[in-house]
């Protein structure tokens, strides 16, 4: 009778550790997830993004209801191509924390990647109405982008305006806004906003590109042809150099010398 005793005394005991040390494993394997994570980010943002999704994948097994990691799932297979994957991620992201604004923000960015303008647009505007996301220029630059995609240039001005407000030297804004001028043939505003965009990120080759553009279109060829050379200077082995290459060789009969 002793030794039954003993033995339902040794049972109740070892039932009454299993929720503490369940909760310690769970604790345990959030912990090395969370670490896990932070060595994905860290190849993330060396963009070696193969080594990053090993490191996500390895986490998520772990851990799969961690929105950050979601989303940072959601980013990966971005840099990759793989849209649908990483739609697939930034929804499990927000099911998991409805409020989590950068990964709306970024199921924004991969439904503008698949051309899908309307729930781009969708997705943007609940970003740009959360007043505590910390850079609310960027969703309204989103919203001007995919206005401008559906030809809307009047709504797209509004946006791009309403994100220069807020920061006026945001290059994405500037750029945007200066393609909308173009589109309804604004070209000297269109100028104005480019050589800003040009003093704010001298090196940024999207912008002396469309500047150079914008001065072959207004017949300053001598400006357009000195932009060109130094897209191909910066950037010497990338499709733009290509493009800048064969723009200015167009023009450059043209080109006092």
């Amino acid at each position: 009778m002793k030794k039954i005793w003993l033995i339902a005394a040794s049972c109740a005991l070892i039932v009454g550790l299993l929720p503490s040390c369940t909760t310690q494993n769970i604790e345990r394997e959030k912990f090395i997830a969370k670490k896990t994570r932070n060595l994905g980010e860290a190849y993330l943002r060396e963009q070696k993004y193969t080594s990053a999704l090993r490191e996500f994948i390895k986490a998520e097994k772990l851990n799969p209801d961690d929105h950050f990691l979601q989303n940072d799932l959601g980013i990966v297979y971005s840099a990759k191509g793989r849209y649908d994957l990483a739609i697939q991620h930034f929804n499990k992201a927000l099911e998991i924390k409805d409020d989590y604004s950068p990964a709306r923000n970024n199921l924004g960015n991969a439904y503008t990647q698949k051309k899908q303008w309307d729930l781009a647009l969708e997705q943007y505007k609940i970003v740009a109405s959360d007043l505590l996301y910390a850079t609310p220029y960027m969703p309204l630059t989103n919203i001007g982008i995919v206005y401008y995609q559906k030809k809307n240039y009047h709504l797209a001005e509004i946006y791009y305006l309403k994100a220069l407000k807020l920061k006026p030297d945001y290059i994405n804004a500037l750029l945007g806004l200066a393609q909308t001028y173009i589109a309804t043939d604004r070209l000297t505003e269109a100028i104005a906003r480019l050589e800003k965009a040009a003093r704010v990120a001298p090196a940024s080759t999207p912008a002396l590109f469309s500047l150079a553009d914008a001065y072959r279109r207004q017949g300053d060829y001598q400006k357009a042809y000195n932009l060109y050379q130094r897209v191909v200077g910066l950037e010497p082995d990338s499709a733009l150099a290509e493009r800048a290459l064969a723009e200015a060789g167009k023009i450059q009969h043209l080109v006092q010398q």
